[in-house]
């Protein structure tokens, strides 16, 4: 039942428990239980909207930063990732595998925000040899979402006999 409940939530993350327990046939109270568990687990960290900023006054841009690091010893890569995750600016870093070691997306309200970011606070913590910053020139989907016109309607192919 938990991978269900995770499911619908994770496609629409105002789902009620009512409502989750009528998509699944069970009992209100169990889904709310269990809701409340994966909570206090932190399986489920938290609910959120995924926002079209491209559609509102606000703009941002997204950059995504290859970061090399030396990793610490008996820590590995934990002590960096959790010390960059602490910016405010950071949305989100990811442990990866290829040619860097970390990806950190962030949020800039103008290139010289995302410049300044880099320059003077990613940069210069000792653990980081170099980075590389790629801006995303446009969302087409994010979080399982359809952006822009790619959202407009429904999309699915039509299976006749």
């Amino acid at each position: 039942m938990r991978k269900d409940i995770l499911s619908l939530l994770e496609r629409d993350g105002k789902l009620s428990a009512q409502e989750i327990a009528v998509y699944l046939g069970a009992a209100e109270g169990q889904v709310k239980e269990e809701i409340a568990e994966m909570e206090r687990e932190q399986v489920i960290c938290g609910y959120g909207a995924f926002v079209n900023w491209e559609k509102t006054d606000s703009e941002y841009l997204t950059a995504l930063i290859e970061v090399k690091v030396t990793p610490s010893r008996g820590e590995g890569f934990n002590r960096i990732a959790e010390r960059i995750a602490r910016f405010d600016e950071v949305k989100a870093v990811y442990l990866m595998s290829g040619g860097y070691d970390l990806t950190v997306l962030i949020l800039g309200r103008t290139l010289k925000d995302i410049a300044f970011f880099v320059s003077d606070k990613l940069s210069p913590l000792e653990s980081v040899l170099s980075t590389a910053t790629h801006f995303v020139l446009k969302k087409y989907k994010d979080h399982g979402v359809l952006f822009g016109e790619a959202g407009g309607g429904d999309e699915r192919m039509i299976i006749s006999p």
